[in-house]
């Protein structure tokens, strides 16, 4: 009689059980520091005073930069001189010809030749 190789068959390995991962403890938040505002910069905020040219627009007494420029938008909102097509350019009236010496600007450009009107 002929020998039959009985080979066995491996059982199907199973997975090993997951361990769930340890949990790291969050980090320690320092304490909260106290809400600090933005210190402003020493050089926007020195007083220049103004041209005459500008000064007849925004006032003749010494005033930060910033307020140059809040001072300028609030006369042009005030006028109507934001051209309605383009809202970034604006039209100069008669007293703002001096500082712009132009008919038309762009608020950006505005910064920059404003700039020059003061000391």
């Amino acid at each position: 009689m002929a020998k039959k190789k009985v080979t066995k068959k491996a059982a199907p390995k199973k997975a090993a059980p997951k361990k769930a991962a340890p949990k790291k403890a969050a980090p320690k938040k320092a304490a909260p520091k106290k809400a600090s505002k933005r210190k402003p910069n020493a050089a926007f905020m020195r007083a220049l005073t103004p041209s005459a040219a500008l000064a007849a627009v925004i006032g003749a007494t010494p005033i930060p930069r910033t307020e140059v420029v809040k001072k300028l938008w609030a006369y042009i909102k005030k006028n109507g001189l934001q051209d309605s097509q383009n809202r970034r350019n604006i039209n100069a009236d008669d007293k703002l010809k001096p500082i712009f010496g132009k008919g038309t600007v762009s608020m950006f450009e505005m910064t920059k030749l404003v700039s020059k009107h003061l000391k």
